[in-house]
């Protein structure tokens, strides 16, 4: 079998170190992929919006179901352009990736369907904005409505920030077209948990619950960024959560989808925030989280080909996932600056004590390859991901294999997963143990 997974960040490279540990799976190809991805894939530079190039390569190459990694190709109608084609492609119809791609839509479907959210209001106009900011108050969420790389909401403590956050977003145009409409939403108060399901439109398999660590510094200070460290499982997410999340979130929504003419199919992540009142949907993403994936799939036994050629035949029902008992952690290495300006081309030393680890796994994002040397390329360069008896122990094997990669300017949180290891040890008290 042949698959092509389209992308080049650290979800990329979790979905082709996963392909290749499949028997069944004869070659991978990747595009654009990454340094890192390099080793076990076969890279093609074709962009990963260049739609029609991609299915000429499927096509060329006999290319047998093709994985999309980023949410930008799904929102702008890949799987369209494939299925058209005859191609088998695994994700959301661009109907369906509009879930991520509008934050008002999805925002006005969980409205329609009584899917447990916050309260919110949409806004074209920036004056009409800062009036509704004005007489709501804050603490408050501000939502660019379109896709802004993870970047895109902001949430603001006072008045002055959130004034900031419109302005920046309608006015500055920080995030481009993704700012021409807003969402202010309600504040939620709680602890954020990710769910993935794969999903055929019908059936739903969910998989373990992660935790990703959105903002750039520790104890969840400074920017917004595409996630800087995740966990897995989650302390707090109880199997009452999960069986109220699956009838509550992810079946109304699914079925939400259908009722409105686009048929849900592929990987629906539900970011959730675990409040007073319940389990609220903080946002949908019509694809793999990035970092959560780094934790996720690599506790996942069964190979990934299982399920997603269930829900390409449409039967998902049939199958069941297995899992490894023992936690992950990823800490994100990045270029010191990210979110914001950063400097690449930083040559990365102390990768090779980890390409043939099982204990540890070091997933390539913005790195490129140039001669014999994986330099930095992006703002996210490294996931490192690594296992333990429990969240403790994980932490600890990741930092110390952070440690020993090298390269200058990298930058990483050094308080990844303590939310959970407070859970546990304030648990084991509550135990007696």
């Amino acid at each position: 079998m042949k698959i092509l997974v389209i992308g080049s960040g650290g979800r990329e490279a979790t979905l082709v170190w996963k392909l290749s540990c499949d028997e069944h799976v004869d070659k991978i190809y990747a595009a654009p992929g990454n340094g890192g991805i390099s080793k076990a894939a076969e890279c093609v530079d074709i962009k990963a919006d260049a739609q029609e190039e991609l299915a000429d390569l499927v096509e060329k190459n006999g290319i047998d179901i093709t994985i999309v990694g980023p949410e930008d190709p799904l929102a702008n109608g890949i799987v369209d352009v494939f299925e058209k084609r005859g191609l088998l492609i695994f994700g959301p119809s661009k109907l369906g990736a509009e879930i991520e791609g509008s934050k008002a839509f999805a925002k006005e479907l969980m409205k329609k369907y009584k899917i447990p959210t916050a309260g919110f209001r949409t806004f074209t106009d920036p004056e009409k904005a800062l009036d509704h900011l004005h007489d709501h108050g804050a603490p408050i969420v501000v939502k660019a409505d379109g896709l802004a790389a993870g970047k895109g909401v902001i949430p603001c403590a006072d008045l002055t920030s959130a004034k900031q956050a419109i302005e920046n977003i309608m006015l500055s145009k920080n995030f481009g077209d993704a700012g021409d409409k807003i969402v202010l939403e309600e504040y939620l108060e709680g602890e954020e948990v990710s769910i993935l399901a794969f999903t055929d439109g019908e059936n739903i398999l969910p998989l373990v619950p992660s935790q990703d660590h959105k903002r750039a510094f520790d104890h969840d200070q400074g920017p917004n960024t595409g996630g800087m460290g995740a966990y897995s499982p989650v302390p707090i997410y109880t199997p009452e959560l999960d069986r109220c999340v699956f009838d509550e979130i992810l079946a109304r929504t699914v079925r939400a989808m259908a009722n409105e003419g686009r048929r849900y199919k592929g990987i629906l992540y539900a970011g959730l925030m675990i409040t007073k009142d319940g389990p609220k949907v903080i946002e949908y993403n019509c694809r793999f989280g990035d970092p959560e994936l780094q934790v996720v799939l690599p506790r996942m036994v069964t190979d990934l080909m299982v399920p997603v050629n269930a829900v390409l035949n449409k039967n998902l029902n049939e199958i069941s996932l297995a899992w490894r008992p023992e936690a992950a952690v990823c800490v994100v290495m990045a270029s010191k600056g990210y979110p914001g300006k950063y400097e690449k081309g930083k040559v990365i030393n102390g990768l090779e004590q980890f390409e043939h680890s099982d204990d540890v796994l070091v997933f390539h994002a913005g790195t490129k390859r140039t001669d014999d040397q994986i330099i930095t390329s992006g703002g996210r360069v490294l996931g490192v991901t690594s296992f333990g008896a429990d969240i403790q122990s994980a932490i600890q094997n990741s930092y110390a294999a952070v440690k020993q990669i090298r390269f200058d300017n990298a930058y990483y949180r050094t308080d990844i997963g303590h939310k959970a290891v407070s859970r546990e040890s304030k648990e084991s008290r509550v135990m007696g143990v």
